[in-house]
């Protein structure tokens, strides 16, 4: 590790010089005089420290150069908190006041350089207050083998914390296997779990070893661990608790050594109180937890993870990139984010790859983000439930409905397909009674008293603009039956249907060939 101090104020900067080589950390000094840039070059140092006028304009040149190639800089500021914050605003990542404290400024040195060590060997990129707290976690449970839960929106990058956990625990050197048992059928679950022994099953030619086996002395990470069927979480409990399970169609006792990671985009909690997840297998992957904030509460990060993205993007489509305006920059920050680090990163790409060169303005974004939306989980507005004479305001309902319609953005985030055949135009069937209506544009109302359509006499057609929502719908089922009555609504109007729908036309356009809708005079105006 090296670091660059510039001589601007030479008496802090000989002082810091000192003890920072005193701690074994190698310097650079530099004098204005000097071509500051080409001992950059030169030199490559790990961090840079000015110690003269932050607002100078060529220390403020030199900044945001260095923004665009990762190096991080620091320097000493005055005791104004208006300026402080302006400079931390231009991307100062550490500021330090004078007189200066050569102990306290080589401490925070040292602990910044070894963050972004952390950062580039984990992925992990951000200098916000949230995100330190999940480094800080990183580093204190990666030595021990407790297994550790990691909750976080979908793109968030759990997947990153978990092979964090791993780089630095003393497992790094043994297998790494990474299983989403959300995407797995529940017939062949157990057996990429656990194994199967020949002819356990029809079509078991031969016997395989499970992901608990290959993983063995190493780090098994399950991600979407809340889709787990019942009949497995019993076997899982057993081998977290054992550490051995038996193979499918087998008899004989397996003991391995694994580390399980697990990970969730929805709190654990809630499939506890739901029913659908065992209490006593929650308790027992919940011995260590990270909560992985979603990106809208680090929108410090985002200006960092654009410039990452984009050096690192140009440099694999060798295509060079200017970068982006203040303005278009202010606008990313602004915008909600729904698919996280994983939009943001889709975004920058093919900015990179489509910019011909040029700088991204605010008229080359995305009409979402130029709009400032925000995401909407639900693609209706509601209202209040009514029950007998008394209203509620409809949370736990709207709660419902916004883990049963939520959009994703990447196809691997789907759960299930359908199972059954496509439900009728405009009504969802299920199993048992009736718990409300959604009216494109609607309300949710009275789930309590008699419905107004979709349960009386199967001869009796239910209006166009409702959708009847019951017992046991899958939230595919429900989503189909959404988009296709905002479709009929709109009379196949795309962008309007998009805009009552609360989604992208992109996203709309996808979901119609996905369901493959029937084939409506859709317009595209």
């Amino acid at each position: 590790m090296t670091v660059l101090i510039t001589l601007h104020d030479v008496e802090p900067a000989v002082r810091l010089n000192a003890r920072l080589e005193a701690e074994g950390i190698e310097t650079v000094l530099v004098s204005p005089l000097d071509d500051v840039r080409a001992e950059i070059k030169r030199a490559k140092p790990t961090l840079i420290f000015i110690t003269g006028d932050l607002t100078d304009s060529a220390n403020v040149g030199l900044l945001r150069e260095q923004l665009w190639t990762g190096i991080p800089v620091a320097g000493l500021d005055g005791d104004d908190p208006e300026q402080r914050a302006r400079l931390r605003a231009l991307g100062f990542v550490e500021l330090f006041p004078r007189p200066i404290n050569v102990d306290d400024v080589a401490g925070s040195l040292r602990r910044l350089i070894e963050r972004r060590a952390l950062q580039e060997a984990t992925g992990l990129i951000g200098e916000s207050e949230p995100l330190r707290e999940v480094m800080v976690k990183v580093e204190q449970m990666a030595p021990v083998s407790s297994t550790v839960l990691i909750e976080g929106e979908s793109g968030t990058g759990k997947e990153l914390v978990a092979r964090a956990l791993r780089a630095l625990s003393p497992r790094r050197n043994r297998p790494f296997i990474a299983v989403n048992v959300g995407a797995l059928p529940e017939t062949l679950l157990e057996s990429e779990l656990f194994g199967h022994e020949k002819g356990a099953f029809t079509g078991a030619a031969e016997r395989r070893l499970g992901r608990f086996e290959l993983a063995d002395g190493g780090t098994l990470f399950l991600d979407e661990i809340g889709e787990i069927p019942p009949a497995t979480q019993v076997k899982l409990l057993r081998v977290l608790e054992e550490r051995e399970f038996t193979r499918v169609g087998g008899t004989a006792n397996i003991s391995v050594d694994v580390r399980v990671i697990a990970a969730t985009n929805r709190p654990l909690r809630e499939h506890v109180e739901e029913g659908s997840f065992r209490t006593d297998l929650y308790y027992r992957l919940n011995i260590l937890s990270i909560y992985l904030p979603p990106l809208r509460e680090r929108r410090s990060d985002i200006p960092i993870l654009v410039r990452r993205f984009i050096r690192d993007l140009s440099a694999q489509h060798d295509r060079p990139f200017p970068g982006l305006s203040a303005e278009a920059m202010s606008m990313l920050v602004e915008y909600s984010w729904p698919g996280n680090v994983r939009e943001l990163r889709n975004l920058v790409e093919s900015m990179v790859v489509l910019s011909h060169g040029r700088e991204i303005g605010p008229e080359d974004l995305p009409k979402q983000i130029r709009e400032g939306g925000n995401a909407r989980f639900l693609p209706v507005r509601t209202g209040p439930v009514v029950q007998g004479t008394e209203r509620a305001d409809g949370r736990e309902l709207e709660f419902i409905l916004r883990s049963l319609l939520e959009l994703k953005l990447q196809v691997e985030d789907l759960r299930r397909r359908i199972d059954d055949g496509p439900p009728s135009l405009g009504t969802v069937t299920g199993r048992g009674g009736f718990i409300g209506e959604v009216r494109i544009p609607g309300r949710i109302v009275d789930p309590g008293a008699p419905p107004v359509t979709g349960i009386g006499p199967r001869d009796e057609t239910p209006p166009p603009n409702v959708v009847t929502v019951a017992p046991g719908t899958k939230m595919t089922e429900v989503e189909r039956a959404v988009i296709e009555a905002a479709l009929k609504e709109t009379r196949g109007n795309r962008r309007r249907a998009a805009e009552l729908l609360g989604i992208g036309e992109r996203t709309l356009y996808r979901k119609i060939k996905e369901y493959r809708l029937p084939e409506l005079q859709f317009s595209l105006d």
